[in-house]
């Protein structure tokens, strides 16, 4: 039986990740959207382009979650995107009606299946779906680490004048503003970033990495990031089908990892077939330890917020 995954939303970031799915030929792809012509019209393009990318995968349009059913991988993109003046908490309660609605119609069909969450706020979503699914943590995965570290890599080779393929990064706690950039934890092919650029440069490149996303809305005013966001996603689809068992920042749900229960957080996983397999240990110092725990009470409130128990 071919791998079947399904994208929740055809948006700009859903029909990306489509996309690079199909144009790798991963898995045959379901593209579902409350919007019927909007997933089959993407669909068919991207069907009609397999060909020309010698890719053997099939994308089907959709706006029924019966035609999800036995997907493999769930990957979440549906709900509202950011405009300019909006952080991603501003989109908390409308997109957790969401999260519930897509995870509810999707693991239905799909019980077995692993659900990896794009939507924003990225770490509430996570927990949400977990919670509605009632899926255990391993099989519920949010994106929003491996996000955040692209950024950090991206600015740190910027700055530094080499190729991001040569930079690994490292980015903590929630996926929002008060995320947690770890110098120590970064290097130029394996040389620590802070022996090659000064804690002022530093601060700076965390700063930006932070608001990354607002950067980019700014920038394109009527709509937010995709392309990273979309890649993000396919790099942790990729570990999980073929159980490369990549260590990947990923937000997970914690259960007294780093001293936090009953919150999603990005920390370094080990990802395979099974979902997360392992959750990373780090010795963080004092002060990063702070910033670990402010960002996750931040995630803390938000959850509280919309009264999951």
């Amino acid at each position: 039986m071919k791998t079947k995954i399904s994208v929740i939303g055809a948006g700009n970031v859903g029909a990306t990740t489509a996309e690079l799915i199909a144009r790798d030929g991963l898995a045959d792809v379901v593209l579902f959207d409350i919007h019927e012509g909007l997933a089959k019209g993407k669909a068919l393009d991207m069907t009609e382009a397999c060909p020309v990318w010698g890719s053997p995968s099939i994308v089907t349009g959709t706006s029924t979650f019966e035609e999800t059913a036995g997907s493999d991988i769930i990957v979440i993109t549906a709900g509202f995107p950011r405009k300019p003046g909006m952080t991603r908490d501003d989109l908390l309660i409308a997109n957790a009606d969401v999260i519930k609605t897509v995870t509810a119609g999707t693991v239905k069909y799909s019980p077995d299946s692993i659900i990896v969450v794009v939507t924003n706020p990225m770490d509430v979503m996570a927990y949400a779906a977990m919670k509605v699914s009632g899926f255990c943590r391993e099989r519920v995965i949010g994106m929003g680490g491996l996000l955040d570290s692209a950024r950090f890599r991206t600015f740190v080779a910027m700055e530094v004048g080499v190729s991001a393929a040569d930079v690994e990064a490292l980015v903590l706690g929630g996926h929002g503003d008060q995320m947690v950039p770890l110098p120590r934890f970064t290097t130029v092919k394996g040389i620590p970033v802070p022996e090659l650029i000064g804690k002022d440069t530093i601060d700076h490149l965390i700063e930006r990495t932070r608001t990354g996303g607002a950067e980019i809305v700014g920038l394109l005013k009527t709509g937010s990031a995709f392309y990273a966001p979309a890649a993000s996603a396919v790099q942790m689809v990729r570990s999980i089908l073929f159980d490369e068992k990549r260590i990947l920042p990923c937000s997970a749900y914690l259960q007294g990892e780093y001293g936090f229960s009953d919150v999603f957080a990005g920390v370094p996983v080990v990802l395979g077939r099974q979902g997360i397999e392992k959750i990373v240990g780090l010795s963080l110092l004092p002060e990063e330890m702070e910033m670990f725990g402010r960002s996750a009470a931040a995630v803390r409130a938000m959850i509280d917020t919309l009264n999951f128990s």
